[in-house]
């Protein structure tokens, strides 16, 4: 994805977490706009969204923003300047949710997977980190005390 239609897809994010709060359609409900991914030809956007409450309410809040998509899209074509102003379609966002059960899940078995990760010894921990891409970080040393140019 080019950087252009990752701006685009803040720009339409933001715009929409801004309006859609605005609504005043009673189905909707308190609602996180939690991304946006628009086709490279800007005719279509699919805007996750993250909805408090259960099953029924998610559902009653996502036939709200279809009904409203028309003035979500009117706003985008008054606030964001881009060729063509995309259709937008709204899907629920699992990931949250997806997240809070691994986490439940991952504290009911916690003890037999063995240490918690707050629990591993300092000098282990450096194995516990995401790649950053630098070697010598990766290897736990400091780049400028494996420099022999330096005094």
């Amino acid at each position: 994805m080019g950087l252009r239609l990752l701006k685009v897809n803040e720009s339409l994010r933001e715009v929409l977490s801004q309006e859609i709060p605005a609504l005043k359609d009673p189905r909707i409900g308190f609602v996180t706009v939690t991304g946006v991914q628009t086709s490279a030809d800007l005719r279509h956007a699919k805007v996750f969204v993250s909805v408090l409450g259960n099953a029924p309410t998610r559902e009653r809040t996502l036939a709200g923003l279809r009904a409203a998509h028309g003035r979500l899209q009117e706003r985008i074509a008054a606030d964001v300047r881009i060729k063509r102003t995309p259709q937008l379609q709204f899907l629920y966002d699992e990931s949250i949710e997806r997240g809070l059960r691994i986490e439940t899940l991952l504290h009911r078995y916690e003890g037999e997977l063995g240490e918690h990760v707050d629990d591993v010894p300092a000098a282990d921990a450096g194995a516990l980190a995401a790649d950053t891409g630098d070697p010598a970080a990766d290897a736990g040393g400091d780049p400028a005390a494996d420099d022999p140019r330096e005094p």
